[in-house]
């Protein structure tokens, strides 16, 4: 189970300026020094290509979908972003919980997000076959569906690239390590740029 609490935001950006991450432990550092996870590496990136937008980092580790349909309106208000990036699910997965509720919630924060005039980008995950394959396929087509149906952008696996690559995470085998995260931060960042 992805456990343990690590919030980072940062101070409020001028409306439709800012980019909104809301996460689990995989975008909020888990076991990892402070400033080198993937969104921190993709911030520096739109601070490079001068891009205007600032991250707002909503991650929390341990976080499930339902969390984040509790915390999601809040932020929203607070923030304003013009773009919400959705890394949310694999705790629901490792949990077993139902797929429809994963899906429910997912719909109702890419729905909240776009009512407010936010893009949204949904981040797919994969889970382990030892889940049973019926379980396994269908999680892993859930992000691939409600992008297709809600038109929004989509990260197809986070984790593609690395996740057969031991070397590239932490002791735990499940958490991408300092040397992972600029390949997850590649993999946003080709779904994000056609976005911006």
């Amino acid at each position: 189970m992805l456990c343990s609490v690590s919030v980072a935001a940062q101070a409020p950006t001028a409306p439709g300026q800012s980019i909104l991450v809301m996460g689990d432990s995989l975008s909020a550092e888990y076991g990892l020094q402070r400033g080198t996870g993937w969104v921190k590496l993709l911030e520096e990136r739109l601070e490079k290509e001068k891009s205007g937008y600032r991250v707002v980092n909503s991650s929390i580790s341990g976080d499930t979908t339902s969390g984040g349909v509790t915390r999601l309106p809040a932020a929203l208000k607070q923030y304003q972003p013009a773009l919400v990036i959705i890394e949310l699910g694999s705790n629901d997965a490792l949990r077993g919980l139902a797929l429809d509720m994963t899906r429910e919630n997912l719909q109702s924060m890419i729905d909240m997000s776009t009512r407010t005039g936010a893009k949204v980008l949904l981040v797919g995950m994969q889970i382990p076959p030892n889940y049973g394959p019926r379980y396994t396929q269908a999680f892993r087509a859930l992000f691939d569906d409600l992008a297709k149906q809600n038109k929004t952008g989509l990260v197809p696996f986070l984790l593609e690239g690395m996740a057969t690559n031991r070397s590239l995470f932490q002791s735990d085998g499940m958490h991408p390590n300092e040397s992972g995260q600029p390949i997850l931060a590649d993999n946003v960042w080709k779904a994000l740029k056609p976005m911006l």
